[in-house]
């Protein structure tokens, strides 16, 4: 089987983090596949913000957590009011990606930064895991300047990295019947 398509088919949120830090060279591996996804009109609308400070990771966690609490969606209040979640799993890095607000297509293409951070991460066997719930966090502006996170970006997600502390789960079985041929 073809490298890559084994890369992508085995590579699974990882939601258990040794604590010691990823190397500087892995990282940088990572970012540079970020760098070199697609992106609409070739804007290149991302930034990345690398927080590897346990302190800070670990305020990130609980006020997003704290804002999830007061949501009107009960699995979020739920997710909020557990203890036993850290919203990047102790993961010693986490990578904040944001978007420039006047490009013509940030989300997408900061998408596509995090998916080739994923997959170059599982392809060094280092863990990963995309998320969405970061966003509680940074809708407080003073969040955002505490990041130092660039004025006309607007913060989408976080993905957190670090050595796996736990095995790959087995996939779970796919969809089949998702595509349609017009010849």
């Amino acid at each position: 089987m073809n490298n890559v398509l084994e890369t992508i088919k085995s590579r699974r949120s990882i939601r258990k983090y040794l604590p010691e830090q990823i190397k500087d060279e892995e990282l940088d591996m990572i970012l540079e596949a970020a760098v070199y996804a697609p992106t609409g009109h070739n804007d290149q609308p991302w930034h990345f913000t690398v927080i590897q400070n346990k302190e800070l990771i670990d305020e990130m966690s609980a006020e997003s957590k704290k804002l999830m609490a007061e949501s009107s969606v009960d699995w979020m209040v739920n997710m909020g009011k557990s203890e036993h979640l850290h919203l990047f799993y102790n993961a010693p890095t986490v990578v904040v990606v944001s978007g420039k607000k006047d490009a013509i297509s940030p989300l997408v293409d900061c998408c596509a930064a995090i998916q080739n951070m994923l997959i170059a991460a599982e392809s060094l066997d280092i863990g990963s895991c995309w998320i969405g719930l970061v966003k509680f966090f940074f809708e407080n502006p003073e969040n955002v300047a505490k990041f130092n996170l660039p004025e006309d970006y607007e913060p989408y997600y976080a993905v957190c990295f670090g050595y796996k502390g736990s095995s790959n789960n087995v996939a779970p079985e796919r969809n089949k019947n998702v595509v349609d041929y017009i010849k």
